[in-house]
């Protein structure tokens, strides 16, 4: 089996799917739009499948990755397994919401991913959190993240890179929850 890091860095992503009626005028029309993804790994080199991962997005076309957070230990929320690493980015693109949501399933099958039930460790994650000012409600993708406000690897992170997009009462939710942040800079 091909390391991980040759895998992401051969992956040449080139979305099909048809656009979801539930995705209203985030479908796309080939303006640029403003997206937040979460990324998460605990199984193999966490933080270099991270790496490679937003390097796999950066190579996406019409797309331009902006700003990356640190990486940020954390434990499992809902699962068992090794802590994670976390980090979330912000890109800009031109893809609509469901090509891009393809596009990141194809980067985390490239890094291993398999989905054997709820909340399993895995090799890579990536998360839709906010994709421009749209609300999106399809069966196949929730913005914003349902979730996003629960979750501290989401919320520090995100409030690292975009602190308008948190709010003080939103990261007070989420104190309790154990976060370390680690390296200063996830791409050099």
């Amino acid at each position: 089996m091909q390391p991980v890091r040759r895998l992401l860095a051969k992956t040449v992503v080139r979305p099909t799917l048809a656009p979801d009626p539930g995705m209203g005028d985030f479908a796309g029309r080939g303006r640029v739009t403003d997206v937040f993804i979460a990324l998460g790994a605990n199984l193999g080199d966490a933080a270099q499948t991270l790496r490679d991962a937003v390097a796999a997005v950066g190579r996406l076309p019409h797309t331009r990755v902006v700003k990356t957070s640190s990486l940020y230990r954390t434990a499992p929320v809902d699962s068992s397994g090794p802590d994670y690493l976390n980090a979330v980015l912000q890109m800009e693109t031109a893809l609509p919401a469901p090509v891009l949501l393809q596009a990141l399933q194809e980067i985390e099958a490239a890094a291993g991913r398999e989905r054997p039930y709820r909340n399993a460790p895995r090799t890579l994650d990536l998360d839709i959190l906010l994709y421009g000012s749209g609300q999106i409600d399809s069966p196949h993708l929730q913005v914003p993240h349902p979730r996003m406000a629960q979750r501290a690897f989401v919320l520090e992170p995100l409030a690292e890179i975009a602190p308008e997009r948190v709010s003080p009462a939103q990261r007070e939710a989420v104190a309790g929850q154990r976060i370390e942040r680690l390296e200063s800079i996830l791409l050099s």
